[in-house]
């Protein structure tokens, strides 16, 4: 099959014609990809070691059709339409069965052991399907347990993004911070995972939805996605604007951009009891400053949030049936489609920010 492979930090995506994958075992689905969006993470990853060492096979928001499935499968049967997603998870220890997959620290039981033949190789050369998926490739060889089914009706683009930027964005709003009706809500940074948490802020009913950026372009697409504010950060100074219009801060602040100037900013427009959940990471060696005395007076968090603490197959499916409901925006999320062979064009796409996401679409 054909997999766009990266051989080493920092040289891009390269196309492989002939790439071998394994048939499945045990809880193993193999899956014909149909759509595999591109994710800033992937980009990263191509680039710095973030726990998936070239040769690997990158690619996480993925979606396509069951072909065969593994002995030991039970949820997902040969048609099934699934969407894959990055939470790794046991499926049996304490947080999982409590119903918190996404603090799961095994992920061993998602992977080939060692003495067992790779999923991916090349001339006997084995390849890593990064976080066990993958997705940049014709086929994937997934664990069941970090899969969705999803309804056949959904656009195979559409539900690709599902598995990361809308469970992210989203799932922040409405698993994580827990947005109530009466909450006031800002969104830093509406790219794509932003724009996601602006679909969740307005499922949840926020009273006051305010989108932050530097782009007038982005900030135009956030109002069409509900934000009922909008405040370019390079015209005015944000957090006065922001307590402004809230009349003296927000109930959760959702940082997507990740510096540390940003992120400063986000903390001084919470108002009392708010929130600051960290989701963008732009910059890995950013670093804030916070007082102790000032979060005790305000009864202020700073929380931490991985993948919108998302359990999989309840959130994707639910996201679905809002998007097919007409509740949920995902069609404007899809900005090109491109084939497999152009992930660096289309990572470069994604700087332009008229483009909210680049999704593969042509497998061929």
């Amino acid at each position: 099959m054909k997999a766009s492979v990266v051989r080493a930090y920092g040289k891009g995506f390269e196309l492989a014609e002939h790439v071998d994958i394994a048939e499945p075992i045990g809880r193993e689905v193999l899956v014909e990809v149909k759509a595999s969006g591109l994710c800033h993470t992937d980009e990263l990853a191509s680039k710095f070691p973030m726990g998936a060492e070239p040769p690997v096979v990158l690619g996480h928001e993925v979606a396509g059709v069951v072909t065969a499935v593994g002995p030991g499968v039970s949820e997902l049967a040969v048609g099934d339409h699934v969407v894959g997603c990055l939470v790794q998870n046991c499926g049996v220890c304490e947080r999982c069965v409590a119903g918190r997959p996404w603090l799961c620290a095994r992920t061993d039981p998602n992977m080939r052991a060692a003495d067992q033949p790779p999923r991916l190789s090349e001339n006997g050369v084995p390849f890593a399907p990064a976080w066990g998926l993958g997705g940049f490739a014709q086929q994937v060889l997934i664990h069941e347990n970090q899969l969705a089914k999803v309804p056949d009706e959904i656009g195979w683009a559409q539900a690709a993004l599902l598995g990361c930027g809308v469970v992210t964005g989203a799932g922040a709003v409405l698993n994580t911070a827990d947005v109530q009706p009466s909450d006031t809500v800002v969104v830093i940074g509406v790219g794509g995972v932003g724009l996601n948490a602006l679909n969740g802020a307005v499922t949840a009913g926020a009273a006051t939805i305010i989108a932050i950026d530097i782009a007038d372009e982005k900030l135009e697409r956030a109002t069409h996605f509900g934000a009922t504010h909008v405040i370019n950060s390079t015209t005015c100074d944000p957090v006065e604007e922001v307590r402004r219009i809230t009349g003296g801060g927000a109930d959760a602040v959702f940082d997507f951009v990740g510096i540390k100037p940003v992120t400063q900013q986000a903390l001084r427009m919470l108002g009392p009891g708010g929130g600051l959940y960290l989701i963008g990471v732009l910059d890995p060696s950013s670093v804030i400053e916070v007082s102790p005395v000032e979060l005790l007076s305000t009864r202020g968090r700073i929380v931490g949030v991985f993948m919108g603490s998302t359990t999989a197959k309840r959130d994707i499916p639910l996201y679905a049936k809002l998007y097919l409901e007409g509740r949920f925006k995902l069609d404007e999320l899809v900005s090109r489609e491109i084939s497999l062979s152009q992930i660096d064009e289309g990572y470069a796409m994604l700087k332009d920010p008229t483009v909210a996401r680049v999704v593969i679409t042509d497998l061929s």
